[in-house]
């Protein structure tokens, strides 16, 4: 029994301890707080015998903290705890400046909770777009609907009545084209009364559409049916028109109202100008024209592909029209004109709008198209003109979106292209094809641009194709002199061969200081082999001009042969500290004893081939005795 009472003493005291060092432990953390700059406030604690007050002494972490209980028959031994230190600063916070947290006794041991920025509210969900149904389903959509219908129709037959009135002889011409007008000045009128009141708004918008488009038709048929009006004074008129109508759309800010006019009259146009002509060309550009400015204004992507898109499909159906070429080249030249231009201000305005690009690019698709059926002069300055045009907007474009200028770019090169290959023919064509592929590595040099490094890679190509099938062709190397040709040929073949062979050098070089090669050597091996045969072509046609018979073309042969094997020495002299150019030495050395003797032992004859063979042996003894003197000396 006694034994049993000690033990529930033990026990009783065991458990006051736990209280103390629990309410210890409390004071400790409060006080590491206040010792980080908030203020001292009074505590208390809960205690087995009653609430204790805090003290205004303060412990610090490097004393021990005894607690000493009360009470009970048997002393028992004090109890020391460990220090606890101050926890670490928060990473956000200065230990010079810190931060004032409340502090609440009911924390107990855990540490302070972090003050983390609250996460963003999550954006809340796209609405899912109306489905046909659920539009038509709209308050309103029936009123809407039958207007336009009703619009749609009331212009349909009026162009109906005018082609069936010049067909069976109905009134007269003049009434013809008063009654036209005075329809569509009453509908335009009717329109603007209706549009004061907001619930007749719907049918103001599709009368004034109808009414402008009647006025702009019957202009149409004023000037290509009935001659009244010169083709000058008809597209000012409908100039005229067509800017009231869109200035209109643009007060009443409807851009349903804008784009029905543009379509209406383009839609109908055709049926008065008796199909794709070049009159029907310019009134659709004087519509183009004439939405410009609205579309820079707003951002109505459609009014700009309504207005945009008629004119170029027109452009095209006309190609085959039997009408004056200088007309249809100046249409064609116009039309491009006004898109770029159109779609450069767009770009500059409004950069992520999608349709400049579009406009810039499909704008001088007409005229570019139009010089399959000019003839050769007038096509290949057309040609010239619209690549000066978008070359010129892509160079002056700095700050246009890069998209913009990469897709302007591309037209302009393909225009340069098709100018090139049009005004000139056979070698000469695949000189400045080369010249212009230098122009373009340059340019990407000095801007710089993997845009032009791409183009001049394409006119590259070309160019070596057109050299090979029609400037320098294989047979001038391999063949006997007599296949040859001319000596305008053999001029015309070294310059362009002199041409490739720079071309072949800058390119990769250019290439790799923009990175585009990213460490592949197979560039540099196609390079190297376009560089061996257009040095070949060079002196074969040099030697050949100096004499143009069995001689010439073997010295010519043994040059080439020397020429390599000095060019090997130089790449193994310069390459000491390069490996690169080690090898492209080493593979040199390989091609000039191949070419000893898979060719010149046998197509050469006589001292060529002594000196051939004896030229190239001095050239690699001197190359392995002074090569290696090189390599000893940089050992050491």
């Amino acid at each position: 029994m006694r034994l049993a009472s000690e033990l529930g003493e033990l026990g009783r005291r065991l458990e006051e301890v736990g209280r103390e060092l629990h309410r210890v432990g409390e004071d400790r953390l409060g006080d590491q707080v206040e010792t980080r700059g908030v203020a001292t406030l009074p505590r208390t604690a809960p205690h087995p015998s009653g609430p204790v007050q805090d003290t205004t002494e303060q412990p610090t972490a490097a004393q021990p903290i005894t607690a000493q209980p009360t009470g009970g028959p048997a002393p028992f031994p004090a109890v020391t705890a460990p220090p606890y230190p101050a926890p670490p600063p928060p990473p956000n916070q200065h230990p010079a400046q810190p931060q004032h947290q409340p502090w609440s006794p009911n924390q107990g041991w855990s540490a302070p909770a972090p003050h983390w920025p609250p996460p963003p509210p999550a954006a809340p969900p796209a609405p899912p777009r109306p489905s046909l149904f659920d539009r038509l389903g709209q308050d309103g959509a029936g009123s809407k609907l039958l207007a336009w219908v009703g619009g749609a129709v009331t212009l349909l037959g009026v162009v109906l009545l005018l082609v069936l009135a010049v067909q069976r002889g109905y009134l007269g011409p003049v009434p013809r084209v008063v009654g036209g007008a005075a329809l569509g000045l009453a509908l335009a009128a009717l329109g603007l009364r209706l549009h004061r009141t907001p619930a007749n708004r719907t049918g103001a918008f599709a009368l004034a559409a109808t009414g402008i488009a009647v006025l702009y038709l019957d202009v149409v048929a004023t000037t290509s049916i009935y001659g009244y009006l010169p083709p000058g004074g008809g597209l000012a008129a409908g100039l005229a028109i067509a800017a009231g109508g869109l200035l209109l759309a643009l007060r009443w800010d409807s851009a349903t109202l804008a784009t029905g006019v543009v379509a209406a009259c383009a839609v109908c146009a055709p049926v008065l100008t008796g199909g794709p002509t070049p009159l029907l060309v310019a009134f659709l550009l004087v519509l183009k024209i004439a939405a410009s400015p609205v579309h820079l204004k707003r951002d109505w992507p459609w009014l700009a592909v309504t207005a945009g898109v008629p004119p170029l499909v027109a452009m095209v159906l006309c190609l085959g029209h039997p009408t004056g070429a200088p007309v249809l080249a100046a249409l064609a030249l116009v039309a491009a004109a006004v898109g770029v231009a159109v779609a450069a201000v767009t770009a500059r305005v409004r950069p992520g709008d999608p349709t400049a690009v579009g406009l810039a690019v499909g704008s001088p698709v007409p005229a570019l198209l139009a010089t399959a059926v000019l003839d050769r002069g007038l096509g290949a300055g057309l040609a010239g003109a619209v690549a000066v045009l978008v070359v010129a907007v892509w160079a002056a474009g700095r700050s246009l979106p890069p998209h913009f200028r990469a897709g302007v770019g591309a037209v302009g090169v393909f225009a340069v292209f098709l100018a090139t290959a049009i005004a000139l023919d056979g070698s000469a064509r695949a000189a400045v094809v080369l010249a212009e592929a230098l122009v373009l590595a340059f340019l990407a040099r000095v801007l710089p641009s993997r845009g032009p490094l791409l183009g001049a890679t394409a006119f590259g190509v070309v160019g070596l194709l057109l050299t090979v099938a029609q400037a320098v062709p294989p047979r001038v190397l391999l063949d006997p002199p007599h296949h040859a040709g001319t000596a305008g040929f053999l001029v015309s073949g070294a310059l362009t061969a002199l041409v490739l062979a720079v071309l072949a050098v800058v390119l990769p070089w250019f290439a790799a200081h923009l990175g585009a090669l990213g460490g592949h050597p197979l560039p540099w091996v196609f390079a190297g082999v376009v560089l061996l045969y257009a040095a070949a072509g060079v002196v074969l046609c040099a030697a050949l001009l100096v004499s143009p018979d069995v001689t010439g073309f073997l010295f010519g042969h043994s040059i080439v042969t020397v020429s390599w094997t000095v060019a090997a020495l130089v790449l193994l002299v310069r390459g000491i500290d390069r490996r690169s150019l080690r090898v492209a030495g080493l593979v040199l050395v390989g091609a000039a004893v191949a070419k000893l003797l898979l060719f010149d032992l046998a197509a050469l004859d006589g001292i060529a081939r002594v000196l051939a063979f004896i030229g190239a042996g001095l050239v690699l003894l001197t190359a392995g005795t002074r090569y290696a003197k090189l390599v000893a000396t940089r050992r050491i």
